[in-house]
């Protein structure tokens, strides 16, 4: 079946770079059917974002939850996540 997709800029380069590294192009569909597929077997919506991790610099941080890391993180411009 044949179909027709708006990809944002970003995500299309993302998937024609990726491509290119396997040595295919995104006519040859593999890579699209590939991730279509995957995300279909996870099913539903992506869970939290995991944090990244940070090695232990051998002082102690306050005890904070999931969602204040993340806003700290993207407050001080670091990591946007997955």
């Amino acid at each position: 079946m044949r179909t027709t997709l708006d990809l944002p800029d970003p995500l299309y380069r993302r998937l024609k770079l990726q491509a290119a590294r396997e040595g295919k192009t995104l006519r040859d569909r593999e890579l699209v059917i590939r991730y279509l597929e995957e995300g279909l077997r996870r099913g539903g919506s992506p869970g939290p974002k995991p944090l990244p991790r940070v090695p232990e610099a051998g002082r102690r941080i306050p005890v904070r939850t999931h969602e204040e890391l993340w806003a700290l993180l993207e407050d001080e411009g670091g990591p946007a996540g997955p």
